[in-house]
């Protein structure tokens, strides 16, 4: 799809919600129904010199403007292509040599934006930036506080020279940033690494249980004229049929959270009240805070009470060694804590999920692979009775719990997750997406793998420990 074509999507008056977007034809599993390029868009500071400002991607050895000596790109194209959005931040940080938070720097660049090219910046985009709503008026008391010192640290900052804008406006526009920036990931998607904003996709109203899905495409920047790359941009990919008509909606939020949390979530972040469907009816409520069930025997009411009320004193220990780098006891809390679960919480029970999903992921970087193989298993197994079918988060939860499965040596289940995750993500993500064609890879080598398991299992362990070990093998044929 052409990046701005929005013949797929109009706008429409969506009641209650305000402002939405509706499919103008109907749309299949995996379609585009728009890609964006962002409006403005900054890197994360903390990951200032480790993402590229341009193609937000994360490497090695970026290369530090010579100017302001901030900004980072993967080479001499990058920068290039960047140098537009850039060169009024370089004047600004070299002026005050200093730099300020990702909030103010995204401030700048939009306001750069729209005195350069106003706030409607092509014929594609449905409303001009500065007409985003900003909910300044619903911020309670402490985060107007921060609001006043960021328009403080702005006007310092801002160096346009020929336009000056009042506090209500600058606010207005922090306002914008924070009910609207959409949040951008890595290349493998693995990290969030920045934030923009996407005027078309603001649009799009939140929905528990989505029709759609946002990624992030990170274009083409291979080759070595940036006149050839391709832009960095959004795309809002249907999840299933989407008939004429229909409205469009994202989830704002992760859908593994009780509905009442999600609607605090909503409400604090986004500042209205959801209704939809899975909140109103509390679906799948009952079966993240279940109980475990074995031959009709149900744990008492105390027993449930009391195993939650372990597990959430748990995972706050487990967390404060995680960010320690305590590894090895983050793993004995979770062996402690999924023993103290036992027959009490289901495999889909919230806290449990967790303590699996934490476990899978030390226990993988401990390198005790058949360990992390079985709580991965777990956690997915829990994930698919709740996610979406097609939802992202449960495709790239089953393409890590398959990559275990194949360093823990069991190749059949290895390769079946990792075929499930990869018809996943061809939706969410499409046959184009870094983190697809790494997929289709190892789908590719797994299912070699195992046709080799199959013929002969001695043969292919042996040539698979030597292979880990990097030593020569003699064939036993």
């Amino acid at each position: 799809m052409t990046v701005g074509n929005m013949e797929s999507a109009e706008l429409f008056d969506a009641g209650k919600k305000g402002r939405g977007l509706r499919a103008t034809k109907e749309l299949n599993a995996g379609e585009v129904v728009f890609a964006e390029p962002s409006f403005s868009a900054v890197v994360f500071d903390s990951l200032a010199t480790q993402v590229c400002h341009s193609c937000f991607r994360h490497q090695a050895n970026l290369h530090r403007c010579a100017q302001c000596k901030f900004a980072h790109y993967c080479d001499r194209t990058c920068q290039t292509a960047c140098w537009d959005e850039h060169k009024q931040e370089c004047k600004a940080i070299k002026k005050i040599s200093k730099v300020p938070s990702e909030n103010v720097r995204l401030a700048a660049r939009v306001l750069w934006r729209i005195s350069k090219d106003t706030g409607i910046v092509s014929d594609s985009q449905l409303i001009s930036v500065d007409q985003l709503q900003d909910h300044v008026a619903d911020l309670p008391e402490e985060e107007l506080k921060q609001l006043k010192i960021d328009v403080h640290t702005f006007l310092e900052y801002w160096s346009h020279g020929r336009q000056q804008h009042s506090a209500d406006y600058i606010s207005h526009i922090f306002g914008i940033i924070k009910c609207n920036g959409f949040t951008l990931s890595d290349q493998r998607g693995l990290q969030a690494v920045g934030v923009g904003l996407f005027p078309n996709l603001c649009l799009v109203n939140h929905d528990c249980w989505p029709n759609c899905t946002v990624i992030l495409n990170h274009g083409n920047q291979a080759a070595l004229s940036s006149a050839l790359h391709s832009q960095r941009r959004i795309e809002l990919r249907a999840l299933g049929k989407i008939s004429e008509g229909q409205e469009l909606t994202v989830s704002y939020v992760d859908f593994l959270n009780l509905s009442a949390d999600r609607q605090k979530k909503l409400k604090e972040r986004y500042h209205f009240e959801c209704t939809c469907e899975h909140c109103s009816q509390h679906i799948k409520d009952d079966l993240m805070m279940a109980a475990a069930e074995s031959e009709g025997n149900k744990p008492s009411a105390d027993q449930v009470k009391e195993a939650t009320a372990i597990s959430k004193e748990c995972l706050e220990k487990i967390e404060r060694s995680r960010v320690e780098k305590d590894y090895h006891q983050v793993v004995k809390l979770c062996c402690e804590c999924l023993e103290k679960q036992g027959n009490v919480l289901a495999d889909t029970h919230l806290y449990k999920l967790r303590v699996l999903s934490v476990a899978s992921e030390v226990l993988s970087y401990l390198q005790s692979f058949p360990d992390a193989a079985d709580c991965a298993r777990r956690m997915v197994e829990g994930y698919t009775k709740l996610y979406h079918p097609s939802n992202a988060q449960l495709g790239m939860a089953i393409m890590r719990a398959g990559v275990i499965h194949w360093h823990a040596g069991q190749i059949e289940m290895g390769h079946s997750m990792i075929c499930k995750a990869y018809a996943i993500l061809l939706i969410t993500h499409g046959p184009n997406h870094a983190i697809t064609r790494d997929l289709e890879s190892m789908r590719m080598q797994t299912e070699m793998e195992l046709k080799m398991f199959k013929k002969n299992e001695y043969e292919y362990h042996t040539m698979r420990e030597a292979a880990l070990q990097n030593q020569p093998m003699v064939s036993s044929s």
